[in-house]
C-alpha cells in the first residue's frame, strides 16, 4: 500500500478526532489535539496517508529557541509495528531542521512505557523532571540534538 507523509490541514484533524480510539485507544487525549497548531504550523503538523486513510500523524513546531518540539505522534491501531513513528519523526526532524532547529524535544509521563522506550530507540536522552507539569506531577523531557 502506498503511504505518503504530507503536510496536515484542519480536515486531517478533525478525521484524527473522529477516529481517535484507532489512534489512542482509551486515554482521551483529543484536548491536546488544537487545530491552532495545524493552522499555524501546518509545515511541521505531518499526517502518513494512505489509501484507506490517515494511518498517523504529528503535530509538533520549532521554537523560537530552535527547538523542534513533538507535541503529539501516534499511529493507527493496523500501523503499528511498521516502522511508521520512525519515519514520522524522521520527517519532521527534516522539516524542523529545514526551519533552523537543532534539537528536538517531546514529553510523556512517567508512566507511558511505551513512549519512553520508543524515543530511546530513536536516540532521545530521556530525564525525569519532577514538577514538570505542575507541582508532583513529574514528566519524561526527552532531548535529541540534530545533526
Amino acid at each position: 500500500m502506498s503511504l505518503e507523509i504530507v503536510p496536515a490541514d484542519v480536515n486531517d484533524l478533525h478525521q484524527v478526532l473522529e477516529d481517535h480510539g484507532r489512534y489512542w485507544g482509551e486515554r482521551d487525549l483529543r484536548a491536546l489535539h488544537q487545530p491552532v497548531l495545524v493552522r499555524e504550523f501546518g509545515a511541521t503538523c505531518l499526517v502518513a496517508r494512505a489509501e484507506d486513510g490517515i494511518r498517523g500523524y504529528l503535530l509538533g513546531f520549532v521554537t523560537p529557541d530552535r527547538t523542534g518540539y513533538v507535541h503529539l505522534i501516534a499511529t493507527r491501531d493496523d500501523s503499528r509495528g511498521t516502522g511508521l513513528g520512525r519515519r514520522l519523526h524522521t520527517h519532521f526532524a527534516e522539516v524542523a531542521g529545514g526551519q533552523g532547529a537543532v534539537r528536538l524535544k517531546a514529553i510523556t509521563s512517567v508512566t507511558n512505557e511505551g513512549s519512553i522506550a520508543f524515543h530511546r530507540t530513536l536516540g532521545f536522552d530521556a530525564n525525569v523532571v519532577a514538577d514538570y507539569d505542575g507541582p508532583g506531577r513529574p514528566m519524561v523531557v526527552f532531548t535529541r540534538t540534530l545533526a
